[in-house]
């Protein structure tokens, strides 16, 4: 399956942002297969490092179809590595929480880990108190995907593929799913996701990339914009009410880019910080998301998606316990998550945007990280 690459890219209305369109790339796109260890079983994980004409790099596993590195330049053509995560895998396997990872078959929460489907009670792990989290007690981030690099006019690619087996974590259906990474020449990562399956099931995909576009410290000064005017208000468990409110005024507001730490004290929940789902703007097809820009290394993220949902998630839970990647002690707030999805609990709110898949149809779906850098 070759991955959707240019006719997104068209749609999204997206230019070749900081190239000029008859500069020569700087360096040849490459695409390199690495060991990063073994599971405990003894299956190989391998990992790819994705190098674009202008030396962007990503770095990428197999296990849990992992984005392991992301290195992007600052205003002085700098490379910085700007997620979280782990020199090893060992720590992947013991520590995670999600950095970094796919998240399937449903990103977010499920009430009381049950939902009805076709006239049957389906019921799933309850791996978050009394509810369901992030496909389960083994889900998408912790299996080992198959994975094929791909050559694409636009930049290196690995295609990931792993088959969900009927009844796995109480999901009904075969789901096969296929997912691509793409860190194209213009300094996007895109990442798309394609599924199928034999039985009516649940599919809300996303990735759980921890972001901090300094590099280090946390991500309070980071100034923040999103293309959300509304949000869904939930309990203390972050399960949905089936509400849906405006953010005007309030300390959920980004409508208008802000520092993220300057309302944090607004916020009543335990611990401290956001951990809400948005309700985008945005229409059909691939739009603008969020926008996040470090002042300081003056690196810019977009985030563009086809979801009519966003997670933003300011790592409430780290609490420097996690040492990763060069020994840096992952303390509260330490990394951003902006997670694309259909709204949690979906599955179990009719008034919410739908996330069964049946049997012929097929899901897609695409998030696109734009990098730039600032003078």
């Amino acid at each position: 399956m070759t991955p959707r690459i240019l006719p997104v890219l068209a749609a999204a209305g997206l230019s070749a942002v900081g190239i000029r369109a008859n500069e020569a790339p700087a360096m040849s796109p490459a695409i390199v297969q690495s060991a990063f260890g073994r599971m405990p079983d003894g299956t190989p994980i391998s990992r790819f490092t994705l190098t674009n004409a202008h030396g962007l790099v990503c770095r990428v596993i197999t296990y849990g179809a992992i984005i392991a590195e992301l290195e992007v330049p600052d205003r002085a053509g700098k490379l910085g590595d700007v997620v979280l995560g782990f020199d090893t895998l060992d720590p992947y396997l013991r520590l995670n929480p999600y950095f970094g990872a796919v998240i399937g078959r449903v990103t977010n929460r499920i009430a009381k880990g049950r939902f009805t489907l076709d006239g049957k009670t389906c019921t799933l792990a309850a791996n978050h108190g009394p509810n369901h989290l992030h496909g389960g007690v083994k889900g998408f981030d912790k299996v080992v995907w198959n994975a094929t690099p791909v050559a694409t006019a636009d930049g290196p690619a690995v295609q990931f593929n792993y088959k969900s087996r009927d009844g796995e974590e109480g999901y009904p259906g075969n789901l096969d799913v296929t997912m691509t990474y793409l860190l194209s020449n213009q300094n996007r990562l895109q990442i798309d996701y394609v599924a199928s399956t034999d039985k009516d099931t649940p599919v809300n995909l996303t990735n759980h990339s921890y972001f901090n576009l300094a590099g280090e410290g946390d991500i309070l000064g980071h100034e923040l914009m999103l293309r959300a005017h509304r949000y869904t208000p939930a309990d203390a468990a972050c399960i949905p009410t089936g509400q849906i409110a405006r953010v005007a005024g309030g300390p959920l507001d980004f409508t208008h880019s802000k520092p993220i730490g300057r309302d944090l004290g607004r916020l009543t929940n335990h611990p401290r910080g956001y951990d809400h789902n948005y309700v985008l703007d945005g229409g059909k097809g691939l739009a603008l998301a969020a926008r996040v820009r470090e002042p300081v290394t003056g690196r810019t993220m977009e985030v563009f998606t086809d979801q009519p949902g966003l997670q933003f998630y300011t790592g409430n839970f780290l609490d420097g316990s996690i040492v990763g990647k060069r020994g840096t002690v992952y303390r509260q707030y330490a990394g951003l998550c902006l997670e694309t999805q259909h709204f949690p609990d979906s599955v179990n709110r009719p008034e919410f945007p739908p996330i069964i898949l049946h049997p012929g149809a097929v899901y897609r779906t695409t998030t696109l990280y734009q990098f730039t850098a600032g003078r």
